[in-house]
């Protein structure tokens, strides 16, 4: 069997699914992609077992046929070739691939394809349909909010909480929560489920951003999404996600509104001089005033800075993780920002002063003991 494929046009299909394979992985034939050719298509599929990606390309080929291949020799080989024509011949017998190049000849040896795991069938499914920039926006402002604690599997991933008016995503790791809502997708019913952060992530690069249609699947174990020649399936995660709504605070009467950029800029500054271990910074709003400060006792290592702010409320002084802070000020867009507080142990809730249309963002973050 043998078929013809642009080399940086099989490479740039490939550096989509890649992500998926893990280098130390117990089943030999989990680093390699499965090729399957069927008449002028080739489909590739890449797997961890939790995790599916697949991806259509046109090669000329007159024959049918599916084989394993080794995906780092393949991925290292494409990368230093230029762009041309490559003949990939295979003897289905032996699994031998032979790679022929304007000027060279490689050879990998192939895996038996019966061997590659077979991915979950989409049966009894729920499916909808959204932009493929507003699924890539949703992961980019939830997904630094995720928990790494494999202790709490429902926080290791985005929960996806949909309804016939919206499509909700939220993230916590218990310091800090985001919720992100779009109100232009419609689906078909209530209901909820956690996609976990790797598929998600591999989606985030795989996705153009811009408003060319996907198509959403999920059933009560996996999570689908299709996009024109690519598709991804994923495990669910099997576990309950804390009520998120209780959390949040109804009451946070005083309010600071601040220029996004000096602000996050400030906080660069002073957290250089924080503890390591907890990035603490101190604010304390007077007036039309904020100061940060920061300190890390141990080295004796101590910074201020002052900026103008707006605020409505009484005077207070709360303390932040700089880092958390600053990972939600990248989420956010526009100019200004603006916190909503109650007192210094209450958490404080972060929006972007303008709305954007058809999205709406709110971001919690738990405050820090002050070291008075």
């Amino acid at each position: 069997m043998k078929f013809i494929v642009s080399s940086s046009t099989l490479l740039k299909q490939l550096q989509q699914i890649s992500g998926v394979i893990n280098s130390n992985t117990v089943l030999p034939i989990l680093e390699d992609f499965l090729f399957l050719i069927d008449k002028n298509e080739l489909t590739v599929v890449a797997t961890d077992l939790e995790t599916v990606m697949r991806v259509k390309l046109e090669v000329e080929a007159k024959e049918s046929g599916k084989i394993c291949i080794p995906a780092k020799i393949l991925m290292d080989s494409l990368k230093n070739l230029p762009d041309q024509p490559l003949t990939f011949h295979i003897d289905l017998n032996s699994y031998a691939v032979e790679i022929t190049s304007d000027n060279g000849k490689y050879k990998v040896m192939g895996e038996n394809p019966e061997n590659f795991p077979k991915e979950p069938a989409a049966d009894d499914t729920t499916s909808f349909t959204m932009a493929a920039t507003g699924l890539v926006t949703a992961i980019n402002k939830t997904l630094f909010a995720v928990s790494n604690d494999d202790l709490r599997p429902a926080m290791t991933g985005v929960f996806f909480e949909i309804s016939p008016e919206s499509l909700t995503f939220v993230a916590t790791d218990a310091h800090r929560l985001v919720k992100y809502v779009r109100t232009d997708v419609k689906c078909p019913q209530a209901d909820s489920f956690i996609v976990p952060k790797k598929p998600l992530n591999l989606l985030k690069t795989a996705l153009p951003d811009n408003d060319t249609e996907i198509k959403i699947a999920y059933s009560q174990n996996h999570f689908f999404v299709q996009h024109e020649g690519a598709q991804m399936i994923c495990r669910l995660i099997d576990a309950r996600f804390p009520d998120y709504k209780v959390v949040i605070p109804k009451d946070n009467p005083y309010r600071l509104t601040v220029v996004k950029s000096d602000f996050q800029n400030a906080l660069k500054r002073v957290g250089v001089f924080a503890n390591k271990s907890t990035n603490q910074v101190a604010l304390s709003i007077t007036g039309s005033e904020l100061q940060l400060s920061a300190q890390d006792v141990d080295f004796s290592f101590e910074g201020n800075e002052r900026m103008s702010c707006q605020y409505t409320g009484d005077d207070m002084q709360i303390a932040f993780n700089a880092k958390f802070l600053i990972e939600m000020l990248n989420a956010a867009e526009g100019d200004e920002i603006s916190i909503d507080l109650a007192t210094a142990t209450k958490a404080g809730i972060l929006r972007p002063s303008e709305k954007e249309e058809n999205e709406d963002l709110l971001m919690l973050v738990m405050p820090l003991m002050l070291n008075n």
